[in-house]
């Protein structure tokens, strides 16, 4: 499969049957440098969404919009994204699994928050946070964290899926840092690659996945660290 890396912690990822965009916040984005919303929309098929929080919703409307993509998530979150012009959404909650043209996406767990505040000034809870593992038809198991800090749950969800790929956010304050997210890598899973993300793009968070990088030195897992907007084939 081929990702990209989309800044914060949007990726769009490309297998020969779909082409899906995790969280895809392009547009105000400060992490998303050289990224072409056009050329991030190209094809896609699935939006697949972490929780409800404006990083991660992103663009979300106007992508579903201008490519008819199905939009999964959270139950709460998809339903009221329904009701902001979101046409195709597919409902689904913790522990649950959808399936779709080459790939299924389970939803596990993820300790964060998630919630969309309005113009209005009013906070919406969007149901619950999630982490994503997507299995393919013909390619590596992967998990997108989400946002979270570690839990020791993370050994179930390697025991139950076995994911390859592990994307992992690293950025700290809204999310685990660096050193604790290799941890959770090392400790709970045994990915043959780790990809960081959520850091570089907010100057609150962690500008460098330096961190990371240190913690997994030793480890069997190989770091790949993309530049925003890079291709790279797993």
């Amino acid at each position: 499969m081929n990702i990209t890396w989309l800044g914060h912690s949007a990726f769009r990822i490309e297998t020969a049957k779909s082409t899906i965009l995790i969280d895809p916040f392009l547009k105000g984005n400060p992490g998303a440098k050289g990224v072409d919303f056009k050329e991030a929309a190209k094809g896609v098929s699935h939006i697949v969404l972490t929780h409800g929080h404006g990083d991660h919703v992103g663009d979300t409307v106007e992508l579903s919009k201008d490519t008819g993509a199905l939009v999964t998530g959270n139950a709460d979150l998809v339903t009221w994204l329904g009701n902001r012009g979101v046409a195709r959404v597919d409902p689904t909650n913790t522990g649950g699994t959808v399936a779709y043209d080459g790939f299924t996406v389970t939803y596990v767990n993820a300790l964060h928050s998630s919630a969309f505040m309005t113009v209005d000034g009013v906070s919406h809870s969007l149901g619950s946070a999630n982490g994503l593992v997507f299995h393919f038809d013909d390619e590596p198991t992967l998990y997108h964290m989400g946002d979270t800090d570690i839990f020791s749950d993370m050994a179930l969800i390697n025991e139950l899926h076995q994911p390859e790929i592990g994307i992992v956010p690293i950025g700290d304050r809204f999310t685990m840092g660096g050193a604790v997210a290799a941890l959770a890598a090392r400790r709970y899973f045994k990915f043959a690659k780790a990809i960081p993300c959520h850091y570089g793009s907010f100057p609150i968070i962690d500008q460098t996945a330096d961190k990371f990088v240190a913690g997994m030195e030793g480890g069997e897992s190989q770091v790949i660290v993309p530049t925003t907007n890079e291709h790279f084939t797993v």
